[in-house]
């Protein structure tokens, strides 16, 4: 492995594929002195490198995997990692920590907020873990992966050709009903067959999450959680805050929605497979064709372009670098994410585009995170270049809302770029209503520990009925309707990471209203927000962004109605 500019506590021919290669150089550092400032810097400074390089090393391997689920090599190398390396990580990364904590220098510290907050974070690492949990999460690691390998086989004959059910999605934007129902009813068919097999896993891991809860001393998985994710901000009751606001400003505007929809469409009732189609009746938009990613990537520059000529050639980076995986294609896993490569210090998107108006916002999403991590990749500590995941989503979110300006690099008709972004702001207040169910499910499913599958489907119909619109009639489609939990790929890799969205995505409301009346001051004290990395408590990171850190309906309340002005 190639030494990385600026390293010299890792030696250039390191190899970290093997964990007798790794120990020694952790040895070091768990013995060094740390009486002093300056011994103390040093430290961070030598750890930072070390982890940059771990991190990235283990990054590759998740990216190979979920480029290809189906290749047996790359799934092997996976697992090394996951099951050979990881485990005896944990226990080196936990005693360091303990070994920083321990150090008397930390009190002759100058005030840094960013080592305030590091060690505020390490503290309830210390807290939480527990040697007898490391098994617990290569056992769960390994179940994310049985189950990205069966959603990553699904695959459906339709009209005379094999799609993936990613690529199935271009289907329900038809106008023809017919072709719509048979899209939809193929894929859940699909989905339902492997319903019993999916449901064995997630089973088995709720059993384990629980489990590793109880070990560190907590009641129930969601109280572990709110510690180990480092939830310093906000409680389990801001949520249910969050919820209620959403129940009473999102769903009068979806119901409203749907029923102009209904009354465009000319149907008596909506069905599943009418929401995706446009309400008046118009053919899909085609914004490229997904044969050609190239041509894809070059037009969501020229949106970057214009927003700021630096984004755009920070952007065109990662297709030099060949770190952009765009197409939907048999074994791969589904989604889209943005992984960041700390010893490179590149980032690396991922995504499974089909040719649809939402794939040109996943890119443009997957972008504002690269953007934020270039704008903090460069602080020497490895340990706070990451903002909270809650402010990580604005720099996505609020980059899908400012591209909405530009789609007419993707469309020639003016009216077809005007759909494109109806669309996607007629989709925030549907976004919102569903992070309301995953984020209350989850809740749900972690504070009943043992709960049987009926009762885990009982209440998921709950949460789902109070944010639902009676506009859609699911009349003999009942047994999906109770399994599409099973879609939602966070409820398997990153239990509770999703109420962060719905945060992230009342911040990039206030980014994008700022926007329009100042854009060049709005930019700009986004890149400030971006480039302080983990640095700051999220209240400070959204108030740098121009934004209040409030998600309750007072706040959420003047936004839709901008939402609602915007549509109209």
């Amino acid at each position: 492995m190639s030494q990385i500019a600026g390293q010299s506590f890792v030696p250039s021919d390191f190899d970290p594929s093997s964990y007798a290669n790794i120990e020694p150089l952790g040895e070091d550092l768990l013995k060094r002195p740390l009486d002093t400032p300056e011994q103390l810097q040093q430290w961070i400074v030598d750890a930072s490198d070390f982890f940059s390089v771990i991190h990235e090393f283990g990054s590759r391997r998740n990216i190979d995997y979920a480029c290809h689920t189906n290749d047996g090599d790359i799934e092997q190398a996976y697992l090394h990692w996951v099951r050979d390396l990881q485990p005896q990580l944990s226990p080196l990364f936990f005693e360091l920590q303990k070994h920083y904590l321990a150090s008397p220098a930390l009190k002759q510290v100058d005030a840094d907020p960013g080592l305030a907050i590091m060690h505020k974070e390490w503290l309830a690492d210390v807290e939480t873990f527990r040697t007898a949990n490391v098994p617990l999460e290569t056992q769960l690691t390994e179940l994310n992966s049985e189950y990205d390998k069966t959603m990553g086989a699904m695959e459906v004959e339709f009209k005379g050709e094999t799609y993936t059910l990613q690529q199935m999605g271009k289907f329900l934007e038809d106008t023809d009903r017919d072709t719509r129902q048979q899209a939809w009813q193929l894929s859940t068919d699909r989905r339902m067959a492997a319903r019993e097999k999916v449901d064995a896993i997630f089973e088995k891991m709720l059993d384990l999450r629980h489990r590793i809860a109880e070990n560190a001393g907590f009641d129930n998985f969601r109280d572990y959680t709110w510690e180990s994710r480092h939830r310093f901000d906000y409680t389990p009751e801001h949520c249910q805050t969050f919820a209620d606001g959403v129940a009473a400003v999102c769903m009068p505007l979806v119901e409203q929605l749907d029923v102009e929809r209904k009354k465009k469409l000319n149907l008596d009732v909506l069905r599943p497979w009418d929401s995706g189609v446009d309400p008046d009746n118009k053919p899909p938009l085609k914004p490229f064709d997904p044969a050609d990613i190239d041509t894809f990537v070059a037009k969501t520059r020229t949106i970057f372009d214009r927003i700021s000529p630096e984004l755009g050639r920070q952007f065109a980076t990662l297709a030099e670098n060949n770190n952009l995986d765009l197409d939907s294609r048999k074994g791969k896993r589904p989604g889209g994410f943005q992984a960041a490569l700390q010893a490179s210090k590149q980032p690396f998107i991922f995504m499974n585009a089909a040719g649809l108006q939402r794939d040109v916002e996943t890119l443009v999403h997957e972008g504002g995170h690269a953007f934020h991590f270039l704008a903090s990749c460069d602080m020497e500590n490895l340990f706070v270049r990451h903002a909270p995941l809650e402010f990580c989503e604005v720099a996505s979110m609020g980059m899908e809302l400012i591209a909405a300006d530009h789609y007419d690099v993707f469309y020639d008709s003016p009216e077809d770029a005007a759909r494109a972004k109806h669309t996607q702001f007629e989709g925030i207040a549907r976004k919102l209503t569903w992070i309301a169910v995953i984020d209350g499910f989850q809740h749900w499913l972690y504070t009943h520990p043992g709960h049987s599958a009926e009762q885990r489907t009982a209440a998921w119909l709950e949460i789902l009925n109070r944010f639902s619109s009676s506009q859609i009639d699911w009349t003999g489609l009942e047994e999906p309707r109770a399994a599409m939990w099973q879609r939602q790929l966070h409820l398997f890799h990153v239990p509770f990471y999703y109420i962060e969205y719905g945060i992230a995505q009342i911040g990039a409301m206030q980014v994008w209203q700022n926007y329009h009346k100042d854009p060049e001051r709005t930019l700009s004290q986004l890149l400030e927000a971006f480039a302080l990395g983990g640095t700051r408590p999220l209240p400070e990171l959204f108030e740098t962004a121009g934004a209040k850190f409030d998600f309750s309906e007072a706040n959420l309340r003047p936004l839709i109605e901008a939402v609602s002005a915007e549509l109209r």
